[in-house]
């Protein structure tokens, strides 16, 4: 399938480059020019696109995929048959979501193994996603590395759900055939052809293993003899091959991967909670997943910048007899059912007679086998002496990047692409805005480990007063204040009487709370002095008599004030005498009253 037949499918969507190509169909990029938005667009192989009954089949699977609401899967948005001009027949296609980044395959091809912190932080998301399908009664059916897209800030989602059951119940394998992807094929498919979620339960244990090894626990020469050992043998503890793994991750690979369907967890909500459970009691470090490498420009389908979209999802390749298993362990594929031992089983090998060719046929034939072993072998030994000593030379060191005042998420995806693990601690500073990486440990450009432990001191900007309630013991306020690196500091002159508040304990703040301040600023606790007194009444004396000066003395000596009234009187003569006091002599007034004074 070179291009779609028509440049605008349904009237809406422009269809723009090859993203990704496989047996079943094509993927390019796209445009939904009603919503102007990009998207992918999957167009379905000619031949399935012919038959009816896988149309009619692919319209169920896509309604039903579409019904997955989650952030974990890939968003299906509309399906179609498009009908063009000079075309041979319907173009059967699939609009979903467009995820800029890459899939899980492409970081594997990269990385190889991701260590346990990035394989949980991705199994937990894969699992989050398959558990979201589950719960509406959905079977994938081919989880494996190339349907799982990583976008470039870190965000993992399951793709293609559903066109591998199209493809099987609408006959596009011929009976006796079982399709999906033999290196994360369940016992049951294999064997039976049937799956449900706990065949989904197994892909997803194989697909753990191989994030913890960097390859698939089965691999063989043939398809055939992959599916028979999913079939016959139980998978091996992933610490056979990392010696990091701890034992409670081997336990859960291999229950994940039991022949028994029974022995499994029941479906992918039950696997993520035992996965959550195993990394709450290791103590495992939550990573960012590990983000895809760019796309290398292709001389073929030339696309303008921007990562890969997805793999074209259930490329199949029909295996009439055991044939070497090309494109690796992520291929769709459909393949005989392992057949019975006896005559014409899988042991029976018939010898046709009339072709034995001629005795030094065989000869040279074996002379080039043995060559070409030998030269096989030297080739192995060399690359594994090259890689070890890259490995003991540099390979196993990598450099702390420079991450200071970059923002705390570009920060943890620089660290985790260094093969850093990162721990997280937050500060004040008054000179780095928050959220922003005020400090690392160690320092940029220093040498490390792959899978040391590295620190960043992520700033919390200046500190603000924290909230006192009313009321609040002296000391817990102090404890606040320190706890938010800011002083204590207590003034008697701040002290105030209060009838709501009982004396020793603090009424509030000066500065109020919320107002950012240095580290280390003082900060007064205004501290109640209890509920004001009543003043002691004063007894007016009698000052009748006396000059006004020598009365208002007299009055100020009780703490009363003084006020002369000559107002009644044609002349008004100096320190004159009081003819006359108000309040009068002997009456009990509040300290501060002004007794008015008549004189003459």
């Amino acid at each position: 399938m070179n291009a779609p037949p028509a440049a605008l499918l349904d009237a809406r969507y422009q269809v723009g480059p090859v993203l990704a190509r496989g047996g079943m169909s094509t993927v390019y990029r796209g445009t939904d020019i009603r919503l102007d938005r990009p998207v992918a667009i999957k167009v379905m192989e000619p031949r399935l696109a012919a038959d009816p009954a896988f149309r009619a089949r692919f319209e169920r699977e896509a309604r039903s995929a579409a019904r997955i609401d989650h952030p974990a899967v890939v968003g299906v948005h509309d399906q179609g048959e498009h009908f063009g001009h000079g075309s041979d027949g319907p173009v059967l296609f699939l609009v979903m979501e467009l995820v800029e980044g890459g899939t899980l395959r492409d970081v594997l091809r990269a990385r190889g193994a991701l260590g346990v912190p990035a394989a949980f932080a991705v199994m937990e998301q894969v699992l989050a996603g398959l558990a979201e399908a589950h719960r509406l009664g959905l079977v994938h059916r081919d989880v494996k590395p190339e349907n799982v897209l990583i976008s470039r800030a870190g965000e993992v989602k399951v793709a293609d759900f559903g066109l591998v059951t199209a493809a099987a119940q609408a006959g596009a394998s011929h009976a006796g055939m079982i399709m999906g992807t033999v290196a994360y094929l369940s016992p049951e498919q294999v064997a039976t052809g049937q799956a449900d979620q706990r065949s989904d339960v197994y892909a997803a244990g194989v697909l753990f293993y191989e994030l913890l090894t960097g390859a698939p626990p089965y691999t063989g020469d043939t398809a055939l003899s992959v599916a028979y050992r999913h079939v016959n043998s139980d998978v091996p503890a992933p610490s056979l091959i990392a010696g990091d793994v701890p034992p409670e991750l081997d336990d859960l690979v291999r229950r994940a991967t039991r022949r028994d369907p029974a022995a499994r967890p029941l479906d992918a909500a039950a696997m993520l909670a035992e996965l959550r459970r195993v990394a709450a009691r290791l103590e495992v470090p939550r990573v960012l997943p590990p983000v895809p490498p760019p796309r290398p420009i292709e001389e073929q389908d030339t696309i303008p910048a921007g990562p890969r979209r997805v793999d074209a999802g259930t490329g199949t390749h029909r295996i009439g007899a055991p044939v070497p298993a090309a494109s690796g362990p992520g291929g769709t594929r459909t393949m005989p059912r392992p057949p019975t031992d006896g005559p014409g089983g899988a042991n029976h090998h018939p010898t046709v007679a009339g072709h034995e060719p001629p005795p030094h046929l065989r000869a040279r034939r074996r002379s080039r086998r043995v060559f070409a072993a030998w030269i096989a072998i030297v080739l192995v030994l060399a690359l594994i002496v090259g890689l070890t000593a890259w490995w003991l030379g540099v390979g196993r060191w990598t450099a702390m990047p420079a991450v200071i005042g970059l923002e705390q998420t570009t920060a943890q995806q620089l660290v985790n692409q260094a093969d850093l693990v990162v721990r997280l601690t937050e500060a004040h500073d008054d000179g780095v805005a928050a959220g922003l990486v005020a400090n690392s440990d160690p320092a940029p450009e220093a040498r490390l480990l792959r899978g040391s432990v590295v620190e960043l001191r992520v700033s919390a900007g200046r500190p603000t007063v924290p909230a006192v309630a009313p009321g609040t013991a002296i000391a817990a306020a102090e404890q606040a204040l320190r706890d938010a690196r800011l002083t204590p500091v207590q003034a008697t002159d701040a002290n105030e009487y209060s009838s709501t508040v009982p004396a020793g304990a603090v009424i509030r703040t000066a500065p109020d709370e919320g107002e950012a301040l240095p580290i280390g600023a003082p900060v007064t606790l205004v501290v109640s002095r209890g509920v004001q007194p009543e003043p002691e009444r004063v007894r007016v004396p009698l000052v009748i008599g006396e000059r006004y000066e020598k009365a208002s003395d007299a009055l100020d000596e009780v703490g009363l004030d003084a006020e002369e009234n000559s107002s009644g009187f044609p002349f008004r003569r100096e320190n004159g005498v009081v003819i006359g006091q108000d309040p009068g002599p002997g009456s009990l007034v509040d300290p501060g009253t002004t007794i008015t004074l008549d004189t003459i």
